[in-house]
């Protein structure tokens, strides 16, 4: 597993972004910052302005150190370049999701009116469609992934369950998308509820796969 300038450059570019914006929205946000909103899509806390400008960036530097040290402390590491492309996917994506949120937030602490019952879903929606359409490129390691019991002792369990996980993962994704449509009574219901089937399902076949092939 290998990181150079040419799979690194885009993390750190949305990270410099980060705090590039970071620095600027410090300087004109209220001393109050708004920094979560209910189902209604109504603030129901706040923060410091220290908070509200660096906590993402703060938070996207960890998130990145983390992806490059996995590979590193993974008893599996040589599998990482069987989906280095994929990993690097990953985390590119999830870095993108940090700097969505970080400006859906800011702008709103600065009057610019973003419904976040509508945007926030959308993004998590986009980012599980996006996640599970790659799912099946994983290999099996310690740290990323569906871990069972069953898929991390066959890789062919593995593979078969990541490519339903990844299916599930859409049709997740797709329903989380939709949620700043559904009654406002329901949208976490129904969040809690994908949550769980994307759980639940995904262990259940990976036994299922396990127990076909070990009969």
């Amino acid at each position: 597993m290998k990181f150079k300038l040419k799979t690194e450059w885009f993390p750190l570019l949305m990270i410099l972004i980060l705090f590039v914006a970071g620095f600027y929205f410090y300087s004109v946000f209220p001393e109050q910052v708004p920094v979560h909103w209910n189902a209604q899509g109504v603030v129901d806390n706040y923060g410091s302005k220290f908070v509200g400008a660096f906590l993402a960036p703060l938070l996207a530097v960890g998130v990145y150190l983390l992806f490059v040290a996995l590979p590193l402390i993974d008893p599996k590491k040589d599998r990482y370049k069987d989906f280095s492309k994929t990993y690097h996917l990953f985390k590119n994506l999830i870095l993108m999701y940090l700097v969505y949120i970080f400006f859906i937030s800011s702008l709103n602490a600065v009057g610019v009116n973003i419904p976040v019952e509508f945007a926030i879903p959308v993004g998590v929606g986009v980012l599980f469609v996006l996640l599970g359409n790659y799912m099946g490129k994983i290999k099996p390691n310690w740290f990323m992934g569906i871990r069972t019991p069953w898929t991390l002792s066959s890789e062919d369990v593995w593979n078969k369950t990541h490519r339903f996980g990844g299916k599930v993962f859409v049709v997740g994704g797709l329903v989380i998308a939709s949620l700043g449509f559904w009654p406002v009574f329901m949208r976490i219901p129904v969040l809690m509820i994908v949550v769980l089937a994307v759980v639940i399902l995904t262990v259940i076949y990976s036994y299922i796969v396990y127990k076909k092939k070990k009969d």
